[in-house]
């Protein structure tokens, strides 16, 4: 029986492929990467099978006993973590030495082309180490809406970026995880290569902020500033700087490239058409009222 082993097990992706893990019915022995067990055992109450082991991406000691007699892994990059070689490339060298040549990616939409981006120089590692991937290459989360830009939505009534009138793919993370645990579940049948995730929809933030607008009593607003001054928003904000530099390349950057490829690999994969705005943002919809 395969050790799959699931980094940010306790996160909002890590937690929905560990979901759908169990409701294919995988046969894989599922381990839970986490910085706290106790907590962990508390938030997945729900799965008696599901097995854990202390593993942090920033303390490195944690690595040899976490991947001991480990046959796969889930890798995601937390939001907070941007210096590569510092993090990744001891992490990635250790996955090596223990001989786990099963990697399935939580990449992003475009990875390949822009050097720039921690996920490209992350998958350059991955491919330097000569390891078995799967590239996981999802458009902008969902969900981001209801995590690191909620605060602003909640408290300011406002969404705060850099991002101009550029058009991101908006996808769901439940799409995202469901195709993860399948990767996962299949590895040989789908390894070495890149798959992009998407949904259906290409919108700005400013149509996006008039859907949640037409399902809430509070409405909010789109409010564009330029990379320094959402820096300086940020900062004040007391978001670490690692982060703050990531949204600005996630949420600048595309103001000057095509709007993203629509790809049907969820719904060929899973038979089913991915989650669309409206659904998600009916699904979500007391979050973004006034707190």
């Amino acid at each position: 029986m395969k050790k799959t082993l699931i980094t940010g097990a306790t996160g909002n992706i890590g937690f929905e492929v560990i979901r759908f893990l169990n409701k294919i019915g995988s046969q894989n022995r599922i381990i839970a990467g986490v910085r706290n067990i106790a907590k962990a055992k508390s938030t997945f109450k729900d799965y008696p099978k599901l097995e854990y082991v202390h593993f942090d991406f920033e303390d490195f000691s944690t690595f040899n006993n976490a991947l001991s007699e480990i046959d796969s892994i889930f890798l995601l990059r937390p939001p907070h973590i941007s210096d590569v070689d510092k993090f990744f490339k001891p992490l990635i060298s250790e996955i090596k030495k223990h001989k786990v040549n099963q990697i399935v990616f939580l990449s992003v939409q475009g990875a390949e082309k822009s050097k720039v981006i921690p996920h490209n120089k992350i998958e350059r590692l991955i491919n330097e180490f000569d390891l078995d991937y799967i590239f996981l290459r999802p458009s902008y989360f969902m969900q981001n809406l209801t995590t690191t830009l909620i605060e602003d939505i909640q408290t300011k009534r406002e969404v705060v970026l850099p991002a101009g009138k550029a058009k991101f793919n908006w996808v769901d993370i439940e799409n995202i995880a469901e195709v993860g645990a399948i990767l996962l579940d299949k590895f040989d049948d789908y390894k070495n290569q890149a798959f992009e995730i998407t949904g259906l929809e290409n919108e700005n933030f400013e149509t996006v902020s008039e859907l949640i607008n037409k399902e809430i009593g509070n409405p909010i607003k789109y409010r564009n500033v330029c990379p320094f001054r959402f820096f300086r928003i940020k900062k004040q904000d007391g978001m670490v700087k690692g982060m703050i530099i990531v949204m600005i390349l996630l949420h600048f950057l595309p103001r000057f490239q095509k709007e993203p490829n629509i790809s049907d690999f969820y719904e060929s994969l899973t038979g089913k058409k991915p989650t669309d705005l409206k659904t998600f943002i009916h699904r979500e919809k007391i979050r973004f009222e006034k707190h």
